[in-house]
């Protein structure tokens, strides 16, 4: 049930990313869902059972999961790494091409030496007593657990330093990778119990991994989807102020535009109408020209001077109240 849950949830993200993130020129995020909703839809039994029979009926589904869940969380790690501009050396070791190559032929060769029978879908339960089964599984989470625990090194710094409605998603990605630490920790720890035999820690662990599971998988796709609903609502925010602004300003470009006459008189068309944007520069810059002429007489009042400030410093995303943020826009971000 858990299994389906948290497929389920992956694939809704997919939908979400396709549909919101469709544009954006890096898709390491998109591909990272794509790759984790193929591996925990190998995870839903029905789903492995008829795979692991047309590979064979040897467990062959459960390395390819496993492979595709670490390419995923890479695909993952390098999304959110590209998100801002704090980029520490050891996040970017660990989230690089080398450990996660180096890392999956480490359980390849730890899973040819295992005694794998016929297909189960208990692997670990049925063959974690088996040592290379142990290294195995101790390999594939200790992987997830660096590249996740980068992630909420990275999100939780994202989250401190936002501000807002921005801290939304970089809050739910926290969460989200904090129970991902959790969950790595609990499945070692278990790995390592039951290969020891030491059943009685194994079972007192067992019951945290599926909450773990679904909670991890929950935020994180949470913190994914916000991000571009968190980004179109400020920009439509942004463009409201911006053209509110441009309507405050417009009395005071009319003075100095009557008195030192600027492009917007040469060429009316030389901004559109439809962009706010480029209708305020262009009425901050004329105000300006008329402010420093000295071949004109243009007197302002310090009002009129605090509302040019204010524009001036919403055109350069210093409006708190107003900007856009960026930190999702090299990514497929957040």
């Amino acid at each position: 049930m858990i299994q389906t849950l948290v497929a389920t949830l992956m694939w809704a993200l997919v939908a979400s990313l396709l549909i919101f993130r469709r544009k954006r020129a890096d898709r390491s995020i998109t591909y990272a869902a794509i790759t984790i909703a193929i591996a925990m839809s190998l995870n839903v039994d029905a789903i492995y059972a008829t795979a692991d029979a047309l590979l064979g009926g040897t467990n062959i589904a459960t390395l390819i999961a496993d492979a595709l869940l670490m390419t995923g969380l890479f695909f993952l790690g390098r999304g959110v790494m590209r998100t801002g501009e704090y980029r520490p050396r050891l996040v970017r070791a660990v989230v690089s091409m080398p450990v996660l190559v180096a890392s999956l032929f480490a359980i390849t060769v730890a899973f040819l030496f295992i005694d794998r029978g016929t297909t189960t879908t208990q692997f670990m339960n049925d063959l974690g007593d088996e040592p290379p089964a142990a290294a195995y599984s101790i390999i594939n989470f200790a992987y997830c657990l660096v590249v996740i625990a980068a992630m909420l090194t990275l999100a939780s710094r994202q989250f401190r330093h936002s501000t807002g409605i921005q801290r939304l998603p970089a809050g739910l990605l926290t969460l989200g990778s904090a129970f991902g630490v959790a969950l790595c920790v609990a499945v070692i720890v278990m790995d390592i119990a039951h290969v020891t035999d030491q059943l009685d820690l194994m079972h007192a662990v067992q019951p945290a991994y599926g909450p773990l599971s679904l909670l991890t998988f929950l935020f994180l796709c949470a913190g994914f989807a916000v991000q571009p609903a968190v980004r179109r609502a400020q920009h439509c925010l942004r463009g409201k102020r911006t053209a509110a602004l441009a309507a405050d300003l417009e009395p005071l470009w009319h003075r100095a535009t009557s008195v030192r006459p600027g492009l917007s008189q040469a060429d009316p068309l030389a901004t559109s109408a439809d962009d706010a944007e480029g209708r305020l520069h262009r009425e901050i810059v004329e105000i300006r020209d008329a402010m420093i002429d000295r071949r004109i007489t243009f007197d302002t009042n310090p009002t009129e001077v605090a509302l040019l400030e204010r524009a001036e410093s919403h055109l350069l995303g210093h409006d708190q109240a107003a900007s856009v943020s960026t930190s999702d826009d090299e990514d497929g971000a957040p």
